[in-house]
């Protein structure tokens, strides 16, 4: 019988291990399941994956790094198998060897096939396996790619599935930036540093969030967000409601989106950001840390007016210690055991026995199988905000997924058509239909409408618009909505979908729907004149004042864009102080920050005291709600500039903001270069970073902290790393304000890391021509963006719908404490 070929000779024949203190290629009898991921910086950086299968590690290069991200494929190029030993290895294999530079065990757990599956599939060159392991988790995908020419290696795809551990492309491998063996850095363990301790306790394990296996929870119970994972599951928002007893039906609660662990007698509450909250539910969390069976729930928690969810009411419960209830209408895990595979109608079974029946700050999220259209009709005419429809039988996915869909109540009326706006498009005939209503024996202005047209319809309405052609307007309009407008005789008659009518009367997020024959011109008038919207719960006065005149954009604009930001943008201006960048008479004319306040700016407003430099106090300015931003907005505020702490304690800084300016010579190619090496560089020391662009010229690189460490420690780094890079890089860094000393250089903005000082903060409109936006960004997508001004003032739909999506899937957010230097 042949003699078994050694499946470690080639690992052997690459290695003198007299030379590298690699383990020698031995076979050993394992558990048959390890799973190790090292970190390798050689001719360049990888990440080696590492599967045991027959007593080896079966082993692949994945150049970038495994992606959270469902949509990348990283390519895994498979290299000669590795002894079980080497799942231990870390340190420095000599230059000179094979596979030089530095090794970090970067992961390390179990793996396994998925059922029906094993790791016989990898001979048919593909493999489904669940992860175990500290970082990696979930099912992921192996696939060979077909073999090209003479290729040495075998090129296979690393792809993540989606599921409840899926996430941003850069989750993993720009936060995971130590061992989980000894809780170094790669610079550190290329430097030969030892730290006391070899575990997840070390300092170091702390600042990057790696370490050794998981230590018994004590106190609470961990965080689903933990490497930047996003496990929510998000609804297709649709125009009906979906047919059939394939769906059940749920109503749509306004109010938030709670991820809530329970668990050892205490209770987590997080936002679907990933944020923390427990704090701002500490009655919702005492009611859940009754429940003794750990277990992941999906919720929404609100405050009821009349008897309804109410978003207004849950704010101000929020501030002021009211009453909130959380609907409970999901099961992620219980008692240890992942449940997302099972069908809908399973899980929220299980959820209903898990739920206290005694507490009435708990509700279960009753629903009702195929009649949706009757309870949606219900909940409309209720003043609900729609319904949410599910499959029965789906799994939870996490993401954006067509298994869930939301169908939102809107109005529907009709409008007399009084012109039209031309269209830059080709073969679009008009842009907009300019839309009246009657009113006090006149016709009044309501608004535009500009989508819901397919073409032949766009071409039929314009052919009838051309012969009711005239020179006047047949009502009088804001200038700014109706510049380049031809008008028309007003006898076409339009029917209109909407979300509600403005305070000032026009339509809000309209949709055509139809012309309409059957009723005449003369007697359209508003059906029910509608509230001014909840989005909008401060006046905004001089509404169309044009403040960005090169682009035409009127103050309510600029409202309307905040109102809708302001959930995804209040986590980072909210509860700190701010100062403002007011421009009453607009962009173009004199602006000036303002970080104090009298009481003109009305009760949406707050102050919180902060000693001065001359020993006296002032009243700073901070926001918490939608409300407080529109107030500021109402009094010509266009930025929100912010400090680097929380008013919790302001003496303790929660991030650090280098600002990247380039002299006016060097474009933004330079900058972004300058942006991955700043990232680089703190990765080293053990810092996760975070780009943002900033709307003006430049870039930001936001290192979020935990708030330990007061100003002066921070402002001293800050300092120090600044200076260090224009030290080693002089052609390139100034770390001084001169503009003489920036000529052809960058200057790395850090004074603003000390107490009193503010940058710029996301989701902000920056007061300059084109209206740009702070905008959040990953360093993956970072490379095809040719501008800093990517985003602006009219992109708040994807800027939301981007919040929410696994490109920032964990952005900004670390847990991590400043590096000795």
């Amino acid at each position: 019988m042949a003699k078994r070929a050694d499946p470690l000779a080639a690992y052997n024949a690459k290695r003198d291990f007299t030379r590298t203190a690699e383990p020698a290629g031995t076979l050993a009898k394992g558990k048959g399941n390890a799973l190790v991921v090292q970190k390798h910086d050689a001719t360049r950086l990888h990440w080696d994956l590492r599967l045991e299968v027959d007593g080896v590690l079966k082993s692949w290069a994945v150049t970038r790094g495994p992606s959270l991200n469902p949509d990348d494929k990283r390519l895994a190029v498979r290299t000669e198998d590795h002894p079980l030993a080497y799942g231990d290895f870390e340190g420095v294999i000599p230059a000179e060897e094979y596979g030089g530079g530095t090794v970090m065990l970067w992961d390390r757990g179990t793996w396994a096939p998925i059922k029906g599956k094993s790791a016989a599939d990898l001979d048919k060159g593909h493999l489904h396996f669940i992860a175990n392991g500290e970082r990696m988790q979930g099912e992921w995908l192996l696939i060979r790619l077909k073999p090209r020419g003479k290729e040495k290696r075998e090129n296979w795809l690393l792809r993540k599935i989606a599921d409840a551990h899926a996430g941003g492309s850069d989750a993993l491998v720009e936060t995971a930036l130590t061992s989980v063996k000894t809780g170094r850095t790669m610079r550190e363990i290329a430097e030969g540093k030892h730290l006391p301790g070899t575990g997840r306790g070390t300092a170091r394990a702390a600042r990057g969030g790696g370490g050794g296996p998981q230590a018994k929870r004590t106190r609470r119970p961990r965080s689903p967000f933990a490497g930047g994972a996003q496990p929510l599951q998000l609804a297709t928002l649709v125009d009906s409601v979906p047919a059939g007893n394939g769906w059940l039906h749920e109503v749509k609660y306004d109010g938030y989106r709670a991820l809530i662990e329970t668990g050892d007698g205490d209770a987590r509450i997080f936002t679907r950001s990933g944020l923390d909250w427990t704090d701002k539910f500490p009655g919702i969390a005492e009611a859940f840390a009754a429940i003794a069976t750990p277990a992941r729930i999906d919720s929404e928690i609100v405050a009821l007016k009349d008897g309804r969810p109410d978003f207004s009411t849950l704010q101000d419960a929020i501030s002021n210690g009211g009453e909130m209830l959380c609907f409970a209408f999901d099961l992620l895990e219980a008692d240890g055991e992942d449940v997302t595979g099972l069908p809908l109608v399973q899980r929220k079974e299980r959820l209903r026995a898990l739920l206290p029946a005694s507490d009435a700050r708990i509700q279960f999220a009753e629903h009702v199988v195929g009649a949706g259209e009757k309870l949606f009709e219900a909940m409309c005419a209720e003043g609900y905000e729609g319904i949410v429809a599910k499959r029965i039988d789906a799994p939870y996915r996490a993401g954006r997924t067509k298994a869930w869909l939301k169908v939102k109540c809107t109005r529907r009326q009709e409008f007399v058509i009084v012109g039209w706006q031309p269209s830059k498009a080709r073969g679009r005939p008009f842009a907009s239909l300019l839309l009246a209503l009657h009113e006090d024996g006149g016709l009044r202005y309501a608004g535009k409408v500009g989508t819901g047209f397919d073409a032949d319809t766009q071409q039929a309405i314009a052919a009838k618009l051309e012969r009711l052609a005239r020179k006047t307007a047949p009502v009088e309009a804001p200038s700014a909505a109706v510049r380049g407008a031809h008008w028309v005789t007003p006898r076409l008659v339009a029917e209109v979908a909407f979300a509600e009518f403005t305070g000032e009367g026009v339509l809000r997020h309209a949709s055509f729907v139809g012309v309409r024959s059957d009723k005449p011109a003369n007697e359209v008038a508003d059906e029910v004149r509608a509230e001014p919207p909840a989005e909008l719960p401060v006046r905004i006065t001089s509404p169309d004042r044009v403040i960005f005149p090169d682009d035409g954009i009127t103050k309510r604009e600029l409202a309307d864009y905040y109102a809708a930001v302001a959930g995804i943008a209040l986590p980072w201006i909210g509860n700190r102080p701010i100062s403002l960048v007011r421009c009453p008479q607009g962009r173009a004319r004199k602006c000036f920050f303002q970080k104090h306040d009298a009481g003109s700016f009305g009760d949406h407003v707050h102050h919180v005291d902060i000693r001065e430099k001359d020993g006296g106090t002032g009243p700073y300015l901070y926001v918490r709600d939608m409300a407080g931003l529109l107030a500021c907005v109402q009094m010509g505020t266009i930025e929100f500039h912010g400090w680097g702490a929380g008013i919790a304690d302001v003496e303790k800084p929660d991030r650090l903001v280098f600002d990247l300016d380039p002299d006016e010579g060097l474009g933004f190619a330079e900058v972004k270069k300058a942006a991955v090496h700043l990232k680089d560089v703190l990765a080293d020391i053990g810092l996760a970073s975070f780009a943002m662009l900033s709307g003006g010229k430049g870039l930001h690189v936001v290192v979020p902290l935990t708030p330990e460490a007061e100003w002066p420690a921070v402002k001293s780094f800050a300092d120090r790393f600044a200076r260090a890079l224009a030290a080693a890089e002089p052609d390139r860094y100034t770390a001084t304000m001169s503009k003489a000393k920036r000529k052809g250089r960058i200057f790395i903005d850090w004074l603003r890391n000390q107490r009193g000082s503010t940058a710029v903060l996301p989701y902000v409109v920056r007061a300059r021509p084109g209206a740009g936006v702070a905008a959040p960004v990953s360093w993956t997508e970072l490379g095809d963006i040719n501008t800093p001004t990517r985003w602006t003032l009219r992109d708040a739909a994807a800027l939301v719908e981007r919040a929410g999506s696994s490109t920032l899937a964990g952005w900004g957010a670390a847990r991590q404490t400043l590096p000795d230097l």
